[in-house]
């Protein structure tokens, strides 16, 4: 069974009353039954915009509305024989197998976003490990600089200018109007200080 085409949801109702409506899609539910396609498709030309009407009003969203009033005809075909005249018209039978359907996809699209705020919830990096990490740097910053401290003048401005300025050995030197192997020098002896200083190995 192939769908048919999608309808034009802004064309007028069909002429008639609901009474000879329900006469034609009686009728037509007996053929659908026997697996009539021609019959399926008129059915479907008489119907869908009713239907995505109400899936439009329960769901809101265009294209969940689309594939609710996809799903109520595949129902449709595949449950034709169960329609029984006697509980009600079957335009009744199709409006409420709309709502149930769309009513079912609200619920299966609010469980799906439940189901992604709870993963989302799992997922979140712990503040406490955030704020671990922002003190750790803090406290590691707080000793280089008091670190630096211990350094003479001349090899905390080396250093300074080599590792927080970027400068290299030749504009170190010229800067501080000094030699290169006077600058490698004061830089190589206050980097050990600072090793021995902050402990490292």
């Amino acid at each position: 069974m192939e769908t048919p085409n999608a309808p034009n949801f802004d064309a007028p109702a069909p002429p008639g009353t609901a009474v000879d409506l329900n006469r034609q899609l009686a009728a037509l539910l007996e053929r659908i039954a026997n697996g009539d396609q021609p019959a399926f498709a008129e059915f479907y030309r008489l119907t869908s915009r009713r239907v995505y009407g109400m899936a439009r009003r329960v769901l809101i969203d265009p294209e969940l509305s689309e594939d609710a009033t996809q799903e109520v005809f595949l129902q449709v075909w595949q449950n034709a024989a169960k329609f029984d005249a006697a509980s009600g018209s079957p335009l009744a039978w199709l409006m409420t197998i709309s709502h149930r359907r769309a009513v079912d996809k609200v619920r299966s699209s609010q469980s799906s976003n439940d189901r992604e705020a709870r993963y989302g919830a799992g997922n979140q990096d712990i503040d406490h490990d955030s704020v671990a990490d922002e003190v750790d740097s803090r406290l590691e910053a707080d000793a280089v600089v008091r670190c630096l401290g211990t350094l003479t003048e001349t090899q905390q401005e080396s250093v300074r200018l080599a590792y927080y300025g970027g400068l290299t050995y030749r504009e170190v030197a010229e800067k501080l109007g000094a030699a290169i192997p006077t600058i490698k020098s004061r830089i190589r002896d206050g980097l050990i200080r600072l090793k021995n200083c902050l402990g490292v190995s």
